[in-house]
C-alpha cells in the first residue's frame, strides 16, 4: 500500500507525537525507579519535562496548526519535502537530546529550537498573506521556541532553576493555546454533534467569559514568571480555575456522554480548572493532596486534549467517518487512569511514589500503544475517499 506519511501536515507530526508518548514515559519510569540512564548529561527530571513539552506536545501542536492553517486561510495544505524536513528536525533533536553528553550544547540547542522556527516559517506565509485572525498564534510558537532556547542556555550555564522556570513558562504558553483553541473547537464540535443526534439542547457561549479566561491564563503565566510560589500566584490560579470552570459549564458536557469523540475534549479541558484549583489549594493551604497539580495540567490537560484532537483529526482529515472504535475509547480511559494515578496516587491513595510512577506509566503507555495500533495505519495510508492529502 502506498505510504502517504508526508501528504498532509497531521500525518508525520501526529505519528511522531504518538511514538514520543509511547517511548518517553516508559524511559522516564525506568530512569526514576530503576536508575537506568541515557547518554544524557541533563538532570533527569529536566530531561523528562523538556521532552514531554517540546517533544511530545510540540509535535502535536505542529500537527494541529499544519492542519488548521490551510482550513483557516483557504490555501493549499502542507505536503512533501517541507514536512520531511520538519519531521527530520524533530527526530534529530530527540536523538541529540537523548545523547546530549556526546554533542556540543549549542549544536543540540540549534537543532531543537530549529524545529519550532521552521514550523513558524511554514505557517507564517499563508497566515500573513491572508491577514488571518489566527496570525497571533505564530507568537505562541515563537514563544515556545524562546522558552526552549532559554532552557538550553540555562542548562549550558548549569542553572537548573532558570531552566525549570523556562519549562513552566512553556507549560503556561501551551495552556493559553489550549484555552484559545479549546474555546473554539469544543463548543463547535459539541453543537455539531448535538444537531447530528437530533438533540435540541443549545451550547451557550457567554461573550465575556472567553476573554476573561484567556486573560486569567496570561495572569497565571505572569505570576509564574515573577512570583511562582507565592500567595499571589495561588490567588490568581484560584480565579483562573473559577473562570475556566464557568466556561466549561456553558458547553453542555452532560449532553456529550454518549459521544466519546466529543466528551474526551470536554474531559481534557476539565483538567484545567481542576489543575488550577489544586494549584490554588497547594499554594494557599499547603494541602498535600494537591501537590501534583502540575501533572493535572500536563498529564491531564495536554495529553487528553492531544489524544482527543489527534483521533478526531486523523479520522476527519483522512476521509473517514467520525466514529471511533472500542480500542480508542479504551485508550481514552487508560489515559484518564494515568492522569488520576499520577495526580492523586501519592497524596490521596497513599501509594509508594515509585509505585505511582510505574502504574501511571503503565496506563499512559497502554493508551498510546492503542492509539498507534489503530491510527498509525490511518496516518500512513491514503485517504479513504481517494482525495489528496
Amino acid at each position: 500500500m502506498e505510504c502517504r506519511l508526508v501528504a498532509a501536515g497531521f500525518r508525520p507530526t501526529f505519528l511522531a507525537a504518538g511514538v514520543a508518548a509511547l517511548l518517553l514515559i516508559p524511559a522516564w519510569a525506568a530512569m526514576f525507579v530503576y536508575g537506568d540512564a541515557l547518554a544524557n548529561n541533563w538532570p533527569p527530571t529536566l530531561w523528562h519535562a523538556h521532552e514531554m513539552i517540546f517533544g511530545f506536545v510540540g509535535a502535536a501542536i505542529a500537527g494541529f496548526l499544519l492542519t488548521a492553517v490551510p482550513s483557516w486561510t483557504g490555501r493549499r495544505g502542507f505536503a512533501g519535502w517541507p514536512l520531511a524536513i520538519l519531521l527530520g528536525l524533530w527526530l534529530l533533536a530527540r536523538i541529540l537530546i537523548a545523547t546530549s553528553a556526546w554533542w556540543p550544547p549549542l549544536f543540540v540547542a540549534i537543532v531543537d529550537a530549529g524545529f519550532f522556527l521552521f514550523l513558524v516559517a511554514l505557517l507564517a506565509p499563508p497566515l500573513l498573506r491572508t491577514r488571518n485572525r489566527n496570525t497571533p498564534l505564530l507568537l505562541v510558537v515563537a514563544l515556545l521556541a524562546l522558552c526552549n532556547v532559554e532552557f538550553h542556555r540555562s542548562l549550558a550555564h548549569f542553572d537548573a532553576e532558570t531552566a525549570g522556570r523556562a519549562l513552566i513558562a512553556a507549560i503556561d504558553t501551551v495552556l493559553i493555546l489550549v484555552t484559545v483553541i479549546g474555546g473554539r473547537i469544543i463548543p463547535a464540535f459539541t453543537s455539531s454533534a448535538l444537531r447530528a443526534a437530533g438533540d435540541a439542547a443549545k451550547v451557550r457561549v457567554w461573550p465575556l467569559i472567553g476573554p476573561l479566561a484567556i486573560a486569567a491564563m496570561v495572569a497565571v503565566m505572569g505570576t509564574d514568571l515573577v512570583r511562582p510560589d507565592g500567595r499571589v500566584a495561588g490567588i490568581v490560579a484560584g480565579v483562573a480555575a473559577a473562570l475556566q470552570a464557568l466556561r466549561l459549564l456553558q458547553w453542555r458536557t452532560d449532553r456529550t456522554l454518549k459521544n466519546p469523540i466529543v466528551w474526551v475534549l470536554h474531559l481534557g479541558y476539565a483538567w484545567i480548572p481542576l489543575g488550577l484549583g489544586l494549584k490554588c489549594a497547594a499554594l494557599l493551604g499547603g494541602f498535600a493532596a494537591a501537590a501534583f497539580w502540575l501533572h493535572a495540567l500536563t498529564a491531564g490537560t495536554f495529553a487528553t486534549m492531544i489524544l482527543g484532537v489527534m483521533t478526531r483529526a486523523a479520522l476527519g482529515h483522512s476521509g473517514r467517518p467520525l466514529e471511533i472504535d472500542p480500542l480508542t475509547i479504551l485508550a481514552y480511559f487508560m489515559l484518564l487512569f494515568a492522569g488520576l494515578t499520577r495526580v492523586f496516587g501519592f497524596g490521596v491513595l497513599r501509594l509508594p511514589y515509585p509505585t505511582v510512577i510505574l502504574i501511571s506509566a503503565f496506563f499512559w503507555t497502554a493508551a498510546f500503544a492503542l492509539f498507534l495500533y489503530v491510527y498509525a495505519p490511518i496516518l500512513c495510508a491514503p485517504r479513504a475517499d481517494g482525495k489528496a492529502g
